[in-house]
């Protein structure tokens, strides 16, 4: 067992060396970048994950040939692809850069742990997809979708706050301003980010499934309403206060405000959540009095 582990773990090491070079040139993408600078955290999430459940991991080491060899043509595909496309674009390439890496980790883990003890740790594993920044098509499609939602609960924020506006597609006339809902205001990274937290959170302190899916489903909606009660904000502000206060900080740099705003409905619903399946009455298991060994007393 001993042995397994140290050759997974000198397996990442080269696998590491042999990414050093489109490694750093990913830290370098995600540090500038507008929507995935959130997959720097996910290895060192990963690894904690495995930290904190590594009594529970199994024990049975092997080596699944069939798995490992699946992921290692995965891998050496997106790798061969990275070079083949010249004409992607940086946000692309390091999508396949990022899948190509991870494809190795996981054939690692089936070459030298085996399909049980990846099993075991599947959760952590499935995290670690996470790393891989979304193709620039699939974001440029959330963004849009992002700004027409936020945009049609701002006009209902509008009609309940009694605020007269015009609304003409994603532009507002407001008394003293026209606003647009922009890409910028789509909000992807926080929504983005929200769903990685509930997914977490859901499977660290939550055991139904039913319960999971209740926390990660509310992300959508509290996403959109987040983004929605932003625009009412900095309309209200334009309007009551002038229109210079588009230029505030509370709109060029009020992001992560609002973001720990919406943290705290997800967690009050996680507390109850958590509370109502601690609260559930277990099932219990009747037990037949033949099958309890003679010297213990029955009561």
């Amino acid at each position: 067992m001993h042995r397994r582990l140290a050759g997974w773990c000198i397996y990442l090491v080269i696998l590491c060396g042999a990414f050093a070079l489109p490694l750093r040139e990913f830290v370098t993408f995600a540090r500038q970048s507008e929507v995935h600078s959130y997959v720097l955290l996910i290895p060192f999430v990963t690894v904690y994950l495995l930290y904190i459940r590594w009594r529970h991991l199994s024990r049975e080491l092997s080596t699944a040939w069939g798995y490992a060899l699946l992921f290692a043509l995965a891998g050496t595909a997106a790798l061969s692809a990275s070079l083949y496309f010249t004409e992607l674009g940086q946000n692309d390439y390091m999508t396949l850069i990022a899948l190509s890496f991870v494809c190795f980790v996981i054939a690692g883990v089936f070459l030298f742990l085996g399909s049980k003890w990846a099993h075991s740790a599947m959760f952590p594993l499935f995290f670690l997809a996470f790393m891989i920044p979304l193709p620039e098509a699939v974001v440029d499609s959330l963004e849009n979708a992002s700004k027409e939602a936020s945009a049609e609960v701002a006009n209902w924020l509008f009609l309940i706050s009694g605020t007269p506006a015009l609304r003409m597609g994603t532009v507002f006339q407001l008394p003293g301003i026209s606003i647009m809902v922009a890409k910028e205001c789509s909000g992807i990274r926080s929504s983005l980010v929200l769903v990685i937290t509930s997914l977490l959170a859901a499977n660290m302190f939550l055991r139904t499934t039913w319960r999971r899916a209740l926390l990660v489903g509310a992300v959508i909606p509290l996403g959109l309403l987040r983004n929605g009660f932003r625009i009412l904000v900095i309309s209200l502000l334009c309007v009551h206060i002038g229109p210079e206060m588009i230029n505030s900080p509370i709109h060029r740099r009020g992001g992560p405000i609002f973001f720990v705003a919406s943290l705290i409905p997800l967690f009050v619903m996680l507390w109850w959540l958590r509370r109502r399946e601690v609260a559930a009455p277990q099932p219990s298991t009747s037990e037949n009095p033949k099958s309890i060994p003679a010297d213990v007393p029955i009561v």
